[in-house]
């Protein structure tokens, strides 16, 4: 797929381990040193369609994997420490994609969804929003129970949570691309009572928003950013930076970093007042979110990796 590759799924590294996961298609945990691989798993069904896109996520010694696809949608926990599965749970929604044979319309494709799970602290406790096609959830991270859902009519999400003064902020992905902020203190399907706003305007399909004292930044897939209010969901400016745009916008030393993928970065000032500080340009362009390490990014292009420090 021309938005997709094999390395999609970014990696999630612990002191002396690393996590790597190409859905389906197999998992693993590697030695960062000797690169000797501790476990794998290859036996987890889930025709992806376009390929895999959720990256793993670990919390206490639990890493999950989202695994949406045309034919299998459900959640699963392993033990980080052998890679056996400690919990599964299916999704639970009605997709509403039946045709008049009774066979999901499409082949599954609305079924699919490419985000990577989050905890947030809720009252109560500890969640695990985990963001799917046709809604988004919340469950309980040890068990795997279902806390809550809150329904929503697209498919293919992709940009990652967001958590702000008891709100999770979600992208609802393609067909209907929207952002929603979530109350987290609701059981059981709460899409009447618990959705404090909704943004059907400028919402991001696959960049990640970023949250930055109390404003969202958000991204189009054809460069238009736009800050919100994060407690209203209330437009504060909106900026067309322009190029195309699958890499998610990153914060880091007082500036924000928005990459497309015909190789330009511009440099926001970070505020209630839209200020352009700068743009550069590589050669080739950006699909992948960058890292930061200290002062330096590590910047990989379609064609080669950087490490640009300042």
């Amino acid at each position: 797929n021309t938005v997709n590759s094999y390395g999609t799924p970014s990696p999630v590294i612990e002191r002396g381990r690393v996590y790597i996961s190409f859905g389906s298609y197999g998992t693993a945990c590697l030695d960062t040193v000797t690169a000797k691989t501790f476990w794998e798993r290859r036996d987890l069904p889930c025709h992806h369609w376009r390929g895999p896109a959720s990256s793993p996520y670990v919390y206490g010694d639990l890493l999950f994997l989202h695994m949406d696809g045309a034919d299998h949608q459900y959640i699963v926990a392993l033990d980080k420490a052998t890679g056996e599965t400690v919990w599964r749970t299916g999704r639970s929604t009605d997709y509403g994609d039946l045709d008049e044979n009774g066979q999901p319309k499409a082949g599954g494709d609305y079924r699919k969804a490419y985000n990577t799970p989050i905890v947030m602290r809720a009252a109560g406790g500890v969640q695990l929003i985990s963001p799917s096609a046709k809604a988004f959830y919340a469950y309980d991270p040890l068990t795997g129970k279902e806390i809550w859902q809150v329904r929503h009519p697209a498919h293919s999400t992709a940009a990652r949570p967001l958590f702000h003064e008891g709100l999770a902020i979600l992208s609802t992905g393609f067909s209907q691309t929207h952002l929603w902020a979530v109350k987290l203190d609701g059981r059981g399907d709460t899409t009447d009572t618990h959705v404090a706003w909704k943004v059907t305007k400028g919402a991001p399909k696959r960049c990640s928003p970023l949250l930055i004292d109390g404003l969202l930044y958000l991204c189009t897939d054809k460069g238009v950013v736009t800050c919100l209010d994060a407690t209203m969901g209330k437009q504060v400016w909106q900026l067309r930076i322009g190029g195309n745009h699958s890499a998610s916008p990153v914060y880091a030393d007082g500036r924000i970093y928005f990459f497309s993928e015909e190789g330009e970065t511009v440099v926001l000032k970070p505020g209630r007042t839209a200020v352009v500080l700068g743009k550069n340009q590589l050669d080739d362009g950006f699909m992948a979110s960058p890292a930061i390490v200290g002062k330096a990014f590590f910047l990989r292009t379609k064609t080669h990796l950087y490490r640009i420090e300042g």
